[in-house]
């Protein structure tokens, strides 16, 4: 059942109390694979320039579940590049620098290999961009579409019409309220299936994420919500977000590859996913970049998967 995340791969440059890491590998598909690879292959599709060197395509091979034939490389454009400095809380940062570099410019081919994916993430990017990413897999049995700020407020008609053709949305709380004016996150999750769900359209799920609070899980068929795990020491926050619907994306395709799989977008099944990729986020917060999955070993992953299930038994 393979499963394929579209958005970016870049270079970061991230500022945080406890230090810094400059020109490190960065990009929410970079993130998300990571996360998702410890529970199954990941095809990754995303697009960098010529000054993405071996250092950063070394990283990868720490990760042998992802699958980068989808990356393209164009040696005469600049990669994805964005510097972030975190306050003191690590809960607000702000942006140094974004060069978009090859994000300017059309968007990778998918491989012909890769068109029969069935569990699709669409990480953060135009959301027409993704519209169109989204119509090159005619077997999807899940699509998932992340979103962000920028895009509700300058291409919020694409991004209506991609809602419309999904299974389900990630974004944060700040971005449910701006996207529907609501300012509960779960009236706002509500609206959002009324306007694009049911016969409306396809929208099955909203996952609101809200950082340091846990996540808010608005379904068709009931509401939940799941607290973060307990970290006690964060070192950098970048990428926490992916990483936790790389573990929920990853969680669901697993499933499907075994079988256990009959309605992938069942409340069931996505609350499940969303302990998983709980679980993946809080490793990824514990060192800079992707050092601390670098290290991850799957026995760790399940005993915390444990740990996190008896702390939120009710």
């Amino acid at each position: 059942m393979p499963l394929i995340v579209t958005g970016t791969v870049g270079i970061d440059s991230v500022y945080t109390p406890h230090g810094h890491a400059e020109k490190v590998l960065g990009g929410s598909c970079t993130y998300f694979a990571a996360a998702a690879s410890f529970y199954g292959p990941v095809r990754l599709v995303a697009a960098v320039g010529g000054d993405f060197d071996q250092q950063y395509r070394d990283v990868f091979k720490a990760f042998p579940n992802i699958d980068t034939a989808g990356l393209e490389v164009r040696p005469r454009s600049k990669t994805f590049a964005w510097g972030g400095k975190y306050h003191a809380n690590m809960n607000s940062r702000e942006t140094l620098y974004t060069e978009l570099g090859v994000l300017t410019e059309p968007p990778p081919a998918i491989p012909a290999a890769y068109k029969g994916s069935e569990f699709v993430f669409l990480a953060n990017t135009h959301p027409g961009v993704q519209l169109d990413l989204l119509g090159q897999f005619p077997q999807r049995r899940l699509a998932v579409a992340d979103t962000m700020d920028l895009w509700i407020n300058s291409a919020r008609a694409e991004l209506v019409a991609l809602l419309k053709k999904v299974d389900g949305v990630v974004l944060n709380y700040d971005e449910a309220e701006l996207f529907t004016r609501k300012n509960n996150p779960v009236t706002a999750a509500r609206h959002m299936l009324a306007d694009h769900g049911g016969t409306n359209g396809a929208l099955k799920f909203v996952v609101v994420k809200k950082g340091e609070h846990g996540c808010l899980f608005v379904h068709k068929d009931g509401v939940a919500a799941l607290p973060a795990y307990p970290a006690e020491q964060v070192v950098d926050p970048t990428g926490a977000g992916d990483t936790f619907a790389g573990g929920m994306m990853g969680y669901i395709a697993q499933q499907g590859a075994e079988g256990r799989l009959k309605n992938p977008a069942s409340f069931e099944i996505v609350q499940q996913a969303l302990a998983h990729g709980t679980v993946v986020a809080s490793f990824n917060i514990e060192s800079f970049t992707l050092s601390r999955l670098q290290t991850l070993k799957k026995g760790e992953l399940d005993a915390r998967l444990r740990e996190f299930s008896k702390m939120v038994r009710v």
